[in-house]
């Protein structure tokens, strides 16, 4: 072992001038075998590397074989300093392992009694102090990302090694506490060494984190039996691995062993123009950034970029710095291209910096089998993954329409929120519908646990819905599961809800949970065959859920309090509204007639009376008159006037038609508010702001009008009176346009 050479490759993650120096150090060392920092199960993937297909960024993903959300991610990125030695390695031949404490622990859910949370010193941060800088990120950058530094690269890593060395050692002596989680990695890092040399390799370089570099310096080894004591006895599951795509936006924070960096973007260009020109770092900065602002309709004419490029170079000679980082790059881009200000400097934050760029993974990598179905259904469909946000319409008249509406639902059922539901903009229709979509890289995870409940999209989301409708804690919950079920296309999943709705509406005799039902069946009901779907079970159950929401409602909606009076409204609404959209005599008559006695009853809470009189009203149940009779009663002197408002409040809700187009309502209301004493008045002032404030401004000045203008004249019905010479204009030009004259 003494003829053996290890050379720990200290590293940033994700850090480009950290992937130059490691692709450097590999062509100085020659190296028998390329060690990378990483649990060892990641090892079958090393094979997909020279894939084409596979294209930066991406993540290794290792997952509990039998509860895939403990799982954990390996992000590459084109400038990691890992993706490079692999890329390297692969293209000559040379062997690649990981090394790091294996995920088989990592992911058991029994965890060490001793273990604890890795407390890591900023070994970066402390070398930045030490040379005078107050921004890591900015030593690091000035002092390995930017400079071409002369001399064997290999030296250098040793220079850091040992800077990294005092940094440690200072640290164990202000903290003696062993550290065992970082202790048991190490530990499985020199066990891998260890088997390397045994099975005959000489020279081995390991690209690792700066922190780990002393601890893989081979001289200071401790004993093998030490690392076996540490990893000994420690619990076991079983694991999984594949890639995954990524994103530069993922690799922002910390995710899996890596930490993240703050400008993905940036660092991909610094990586890719350093291999192709040095000197054109940034003017190619600066066209992209132009790039990114002519899209979005921001003037960037070519004298500006000039300009911009040569303020972050002074910038740069004014700090002292080799060359314009992204700070002086970013000031220039804000005084000269922004005009100073931050708006669209934060879409070049987005766009340029961070960027939003997806990686790709070919379709022969092993994926768990629901992620490879999503991947046959995303070409079927057409509807392909992107990192940027995008907008889509939906046709649900046509196939194709049907089926990416159907597959989206799907998805969100399983928690893999690609696509959120946005207005479709002004439509009668029930044909449209809109999404705002977005790929996220850790709906991975999700699409891995749904595995668990199926092996196709289709299969895991019905077993989800079944599981939900097993576990759903009130028959609102299974009602909207039933809904779930339609938009979603899933025959067995609607079948396994509609039962459990079934059985649970059988024991239940809460009148309000089962009209607060009601909404989402009738939805089903009445927008079921825009998709096909057999919805008869869903019709049969309804009329059971509305005739027994209607026999309890009275005795329900009695001495509620203001909490409970607030449910019951929303209750009578979510009813009223489902069975007016199905227009089915056999659901309305019930449930007219149960509001009718609801709405004469002069002892339940004002709220609920209210409601209930509008509702009759606007169905043309209960005429004006009556209507007036009774807001003239419940708005009397006699009546406490919290309990009038909250009635008003329950009648007024929605629109002010009512107001507008019936005087003697508009005369009660001005006669109740105009007689109410001064003191009362203030306290009813909060609650008659709520409920006025939900009328349009348009309205709200109409009904000021109305007040002011008094009633109006004309026919006993109510009519106005007309100014016939006035209308004359109007009436000559309507009766052209019908091709008779005006008498």
């Amino acid at each position: 072992m003494t003829t053996s050479v290890l050379v720990p490759l200290g590293v940033r993650h994700h850090g480009p001038g950290s992937a130059r120096a490691v692709r450097a150090a590999l062509e100085e060392l020659q190296p028998d075998l390329v060690v990378v920092e990483g649990c060892p199960e990641l090892d079958p993937l090393v094979a997909h590397v020279a894939d084409p297909g596979l294209v930066p960024p991406v993540a290794a993903l290792v997952y509990a074989a039998d509860d895939p959300r403990r799982a954990s991610f390996y992000p590459f990125a084109a400038f990691s300093p890992e993706w490079v030695a692999l890329r390297w390695a692969v293209a000559r031949g040379v062997p690649v392992r990981f090394a790091d404490l294996p995920a088989v622990h990592q992911l058991a859910p029994e965890a060490p009694e001793d273990a604890q949370p890795a407390s890591y010193p900023d070994v970066i941060g402390t070398l930045a102090r030490t040379a005078g800088y107050d921004d890591p990120e900015r030593w690091w950058e000035d002092a390995v990302e930017l400079p071409d530094a002369a001399g064997s690269v290999l030296d250098r890593f040793a220079l850091l090694r040992e800077a990294v060395t005092e940094v440690r050692d200072a640290h164990r002596a202000e903290h003696p506490e062993e550290d065992r989680e970082n202790a048991r990695r190490e530990a499985a890092m020199r066990r891998v060494v260890r088997a390397a040399f045994k099975e005959g390799h000489e020279r081995v370089a390991f690209v690792c984190g700066a922190f780990h570099a002393p601890a893989l310096h081979l001289p200071d080894f401790p004993a093998a039996a030490h690392d076996n004591r540490l990893l000994a006895r420690l619990p076991r599951t079983k694991v999984a691995v594949t890639w995954v795509p990524w994103t530069h936006g993922r690799l922002q924070f910390t995710s899996g062993y890596g930490a993240g960096v703050g400008s993905p973007g940036w660092y991909d260009h610094l990586f890719t123009w350093a291999d192709r020109d040095r000197d054109g770092v940034v003017p190619a900065w600066m066209v992209a950034v132009a790039r990114a602002l002519r899209t979005a309709g921001i003037d960037a004419p070519p004298a500006s970029l000039v300009e911009a490029t040569r303020l972050a170079d002074e910038l740069a000679v004014m700090r002292g710095r080799p060359s314009a980082g992204l700070a002086e790059l970013q000031d220039a881009v804000l005084t000269v291209l922004c005009e100073g200000s931050a708006v669209p400097l934060q879409l070049v934050e987005e766009q340029v910096v961070v960027g939003q760029r997806l990686g790709e993974v070919p379709e022969h990598v092993p994926m768990a089998p629901v992620a490879a179905d999503l991947a046959r259904q995303q070409r079927a469909v057409r509807l392909k993954p992107s990192a940027s946000v995008t907008e889509t319409v939906l046709d649900l008249r046509t196939p194709n329409g049907r089926a990416r509406s159907a597959l989206l639902h799907r998805l969100r059922l399983l928690g893999v929120a690609w696509g959120t539901p946005i207005d479709a903009g002004r439509t009668t229709g029930t044909f449209k519908e809109a999404w705002r979509l977005q790929w996220d890289p850790g709906f991975a995870v999700a699409l891995v646990d749904a595995g668990l409940r199926g092996t196709t999209v289709a299969d895991a989301a019905a077993r989800t819905v079944a599981e939900d409708a097993a576990a759903a804690p009130d028959l609102p919950a299974l009602s909207d599961l039933v809904e779930a079920c339609l938009l979603a296309d899933l025959p067995a999943g609607l079948a396994a809800v509609v039962d459990a709705l079934a059985e649970r509406t059988t024991h239940q005799h809460d009148a309000l949970a089962l009209a607060e039902s009601v909404g989402p069946l009738a939805r089903t009901r009445r927008y079921g065959d825009v998709r096909g779907a057999d919805t008869t079970r869903v019709a049969g159950l309804l009329g059971t859920v509305v005739v027994r929401a209607s026999v309890g409602l009275r005795a329900a909606c009695a001495s509620l309090d203001d909490d409970a009076a607030a449910r019951a409204r929303r209750a009578i609404e979510t009813c009223d509204e489902g069975v007016t959209l199905l227009d089915d005599e056999a659901l309305r008559r019930p449930w007219q007639e149960a509001l009718v006695g609801l709405a004469a009853d002069e002892n339940v809470h004002g709220s609920v009376g209210g409601r209930a009189n509008r509702l009759l009203l606007d169905a043309g149940v209960v005429v004006p008159s009556t209507a007036a009779e009774r807001m003239a009663r419940r708005l009397s002197t006699a009546a406490p006037a919290p309990a009038a408002a909250a009635w008003l409040d329950g009648f007024l809700a929605g629109d002010a038609a009512v107001l507008l187009h019936d005087d003697d309502l508009l005369r009660i209301l001005d006669d109740w508010m105009a007689g109410t004493a001064d003191a009362v008045f203030d306290d009813l002032l909060p609650l008659l702001r709520r409920t006025f404030a939900r009328f349009s401004a348009a309205e709200r000045r109409a009904v000021a009008r109305g007040i002011g203008r008094g009633p109006r004249s004309g026919a006993a019905s109510g009519g106005l009176a007309l100014d016939v010479e006035a209308a004359a204009p109007v009436l000559a030009g309507v009766a052209r346009l019908l091709g008779g004259a005006v008498a």
